[in-house]
């Protein structure tokens, strides 16, 4: 998949492992070069079911983002890049279409306000 970021720290730590590793700890930074090398080599949404890192699409205020672990309780949340997601004729989404996101952040969001 095509990966872009909205966050430019983020976007930085994923091409400084140094500098990620400083900011993130060495554990988390490794998942999170590990989760994006999965996502990468992900040909589309379709492919995550499959992927370590229980992604899941999220709800409520948060509805069309999707999150998947790091080390607990952080998580690294994305979207998809479409704005207009195809949908099959019962209104599921046709997750083989979507093969491009956005990284937003990572964040514990059951504790965040």
């Amino acid at each position: 998949m095509i990966i872009t970021f909205t966050d430019n720290k983020l976007r930085r730590f994923a091409n400084d492992n140094k500098l990620a590793v400083k900011k993130l700890g060495l554990h988390r930074a490794k998942l999170y070069q590990r989760r994006l090398e999965d996502l990468a080599d992900a040909e589309s949404f379709a492919d995550l079911k499959e992927l370590p890192g229980r992604y899941h699409k999220l709800k409520e205020n948060r509805k069309g983002q999707w999150a998947c672990d790091l080390d607990h309780p952080y998580r690294l949340i994305f979207e998809p890049a479409l704005k207009q997601i195809p949908e099959d004729k019962n209104g599921n989404q046709i997750l083989i279409e979507i093969k491009s996101l956005e990284i937003i952040e990572i964040i514990d969001y059951h504790s965040a306000k």
